[in-house]
């Protein structure tokens, strides 16, 4: 009975999706960004269409699902280790995504499972690596921090350590002149390392295509950005660099940002610096209940009034450009698609101990590695 009532529900959805007339494309006005060194920033509106709306929804959703099945599993004891989440902050992964290309590169710190999945990897994949699995994006050796796709790398467990390997690409790409940029993000807690200094420096002599991103989530690993820097400014601390500070909340202000960085990147005038100030609504890591250094009350006022996810949504239905049906049904698919993949995450094999050292060079021929012990060896392939 139950499912005969579903089935003719999601009939009447279809129904009303087929003489629905939706807006095909809006503008909206959104908010100014802050400029250093520059006299033009991005533009005061942007243009959605129905289709990238819907496309940023769903992929925005499954972010925060995957995140909170993510929450779930490590409370059970199937996740381990380090465990990073990204909920709250999904409109950055999304709006840099739709600013750049999927040929541009990115790298970022250890908060990396949205990144993994705007750049091509799939929930399964994810979901088994946080597991451990065989099926695991990094074949169940990388965990929560070390997951690549291509024009990926990482997820990086060294605070700070992915802005100076992003200029190593930004360089290549320079290198092999093939208008391709790199996009370098790093937290607001990194954004004190010297080695971030010493890399716009670099960057800045050397005219790198590259977009140093600050993703400011106010807390770093628990301490607010008043009373870790001196300069609360990020977009300012590349000196020489131009810097633009952006609502990291709503996804067609980071998106119109990234679009501009990115131009001004291949146009040859070097590198450029974005704050996105944002918010992550669990605490730094699995072992952070995040309300020790901020209160509930907080959280759920930034839940209520700047919620990426429902900006979007309250956009697109205030001007018709979708059904509240059409964004329950996409809600019901990526929900149904975590339970599917978080199923494949327990279940999956883990790696074979013969595996342990495999994969440490690429298209290489298979080598002998010394195991734990003396007498334990192993074989390396590729």
């Amino acid at each position: 009975m139950g499912a005969q009532v579903v089935s003719e529900a999601a009939s009447l959805v279809v129904a009303s999706r087929s003489y629905a007339d939706f807006t095909p494309e809006a503008t909206f006005d959104i908010k100014k960004v802050d400029l250093h060194r520059l006299e033009e920033g991005p533009p005061l509106t942007a243009t959605l269409t129905r289709e990238q709306g819907l496309k940023y929804y769903r992929t925005m959703q499954t972010i925060r699902r995957m995140e909170l099945k993510a929450d779930q599993l490590y409370k059970q004891k199937i996740i381990r280790g380090f465990c990073h989440l990204y909920d709250g902050q999904e409109a950055c992964a999304v709006g840099i995504e739709g600013g750049i290309t999927l040929s541009d590169h990115l790298i970022t710190a250890y908060r990396a499972h949205g990144y993994t999945l705007t750049r091509g990897g799939t929930i399964r994949e994810i979901m088994a690596e946080l597991t451990g699995r065989r099926g695991g994006i990094a074949k169940g050796k990388g965990g929560s921090m070390h997951m690549y796709t291509k024009n990926f790398y990482g997820g990086n467990g060294i605070v700070g350590a992915q802005v100076p390997l992003g200029a190593g690409v930004a360089l290549a790409c320079k290198y092999l002149g093939n208008d391709q940029l790199c996009v370098s993000l790093y937290g607001d807690g990194a954004a004190n390392q010297g080695q971030i200094f010493e890399t716009y420096n670099m960057s800045s002599l050397w005219k790198l295509p590259i977009i140093f991103i600050c993703e400011n989530n106010q807390y770093a690993m628990g301490t607010s950005v008043e009373r870790s820097a001196a300069s609360t400014e990020y977009y300012k601390r590349g000196d020489y660099i131009p810097g633009i500070r952006v609502d990291g909340m709503d996804v067609l202000c980071v998106r119109e940002a990234t679009k501009f960085a990115a131009d001004h990147c291949r146009s040859g005038k070097g590198p450029i610096l974005m704050e996105l100030q944002t918010y992550r609504y669990h605490g730094h890591s699995m072992s952070d209940p995040g309300v020790s250094y901020r209160t509930r009350e907080e959280i759920q006022e930034v839940r209520s009034k700047s919620d990426p996810i429902s900006m979007l949504k309250d956009r697109m239905l205030s001007n018709n450009m979708a059904s509240i049906e059409e964004l329950k049904e996409i809600d019901i698919a990526v929900r149904k698609e975590i339970e599917d993949a978080a199923q494949f995450a327990t279940t999956d094999p883990e790696p074979p101990l013969d595996d342990l050292c495999s994969h440490i060079f690429a298209n290489d021929q298979p080598f002998e590695v010394r195991g734990a012990t003396p007498w334990t060896k192993l074989t390396s392939t590729s």
